[in-house]
């Protein structure tokens, strides 16, 4: 049975929820809006304010697939840095949706990358194989610094594409040297876990900066400074907490980075989302990120052989929201 178009897909972080539509079979998501989480009540409240900007006499969708920044098993649904706590089944019903897939945001951000471009791409080194060519059986993984550290996989099987949905981010974050043990250890005064989203995060930048000038030594006072401010002033080099918290960084994210791709073994690639790393941009490509990505031991050739790139299209996972849909539908 196929359903009747048009769809509607969200991406649902902590911060802002991204809206689009799918008129048609193939067709790419349009009308896409973004609006504020905390502007709105829940999610029903957001999808009706999306849907009261939209030309007159389109037809109301009846099938909606979501991906939400939190574990999605439960008919009750909250956000892990997010203001959202809703009934599945009572939304579903609200909006008057015959179909209503709630998942894991990288479980849907997993699902978009057999369909990217290279347009949407920016590879460090060789780019990775065409995702429509690789063989059966061929695991690609995710990870995504935005408000929260998503992780997700996808695998290429018969016909389709499953995806390995997890919480990735909040597997324990291991140091590489004596400084990064060091500022492991001034974080662990705050927080008992360190996780790896307790410092690659937009809610674990300023952790990790406090972290880092503590560790440094130095005096500087950054107790105050949000993650924009962090990343614009290590940018500009303006503060040596700021330019050293960005190293240390991109450093940390290579090392989970190539940790993910040996625990799922992820040969067709390992891809950056989120919102933070393309606002590094050079920053990010002469950092350390690919150095200890590989940086495993007896496992370097394995690493050495996985190409790494970084999703420029910060839209991408609602492409992986409708081809969730469109894998129910088939």
């Amino acid at each position: 049975m196929s359903a009747p178009y048009p769809w509607l897909v969200a991406d649902v972080g902590g911060t802002n929820a991204r809206f689009g539509t799918v008129t048609a079979p193939g067709e790419p998501v349009e009308d896409v809006r973004v609006l504020p989480v905390a502007g709105h009540a829940g999610p029903a409240a957001a999808v009706r304010a999306y849907l009261a900007e939209q030309r007159a006499g389109r037809p109301r969708p009846q099938s909606a697939a979501f991906a939400l920044a939190t574990p999605v098993h439960l008919d009750r649904i909250a956000l892990t840095n997010g203001a959202w706590d809703f009934s599945r089944s009572a939304t579903q019903a609200e909006l008057g949706l015959k179909t209503f897939l709630c998942l894991n945001d990288f479980e849907a951000q997993a699902l978009s990358l057999p369909r990217l471009k290279p347009q949407q791409l920016r590879a460090w080194g060789e780019a990775p194989a065409d995702t429509q060519a690789v063989p059966t059986g061929t695991v690609m993984a995710v990870i995504g610094p935005g408000t929260g550290l998503g992780v997700g996989g996808v695998v290429r099987a018969p016909g389709l594409w499953l995806t390995l949905p997890g919480e990735g981010g909040h597997a324990t974050l291991a140091p590489a040297d004596d400084f990064e043990s060091a500022v492991l250890g001034h974080a662990r005064r705050e927080f008992p876990h360190v996780s790896a989203e307790r410092f690659l995060s937009g809610i674990g930048l300023p952790v990790l900066c406090r972290s880092v000038a503590a560790a440094l030594g130095q005096g500087e006072d950054v107790a105050a400074l949000t993650t924009e401010q962090i990343v614009a002033r290590g940018l500009s080099g303006e503060s040596a907490a700021c330019s050293r918290t960005l190293d240390v960084f991109c450093a940390m994210l290579g090392g989970f980075a190539g940790s993910v791709a040996l625990t799922l073994g992820s040969r067709g690639g390992v891809f950056i989302g989120g919102g933070i790393v393309p606002r590094l941009g050079e920053r990010f490509f002469q950092s350390e990120f690919r150095r200890r990505f590989e940086a495993k031991g007896r496992f370097q050739p394995f690493l050495a052989a996985i190409p790494t790139s970084l999703i420029t299209d910060t839209l991408a996972a609602l492409s992986g929201a409708a081809l969730a849909l469109e894998q129910a539908d088939a």
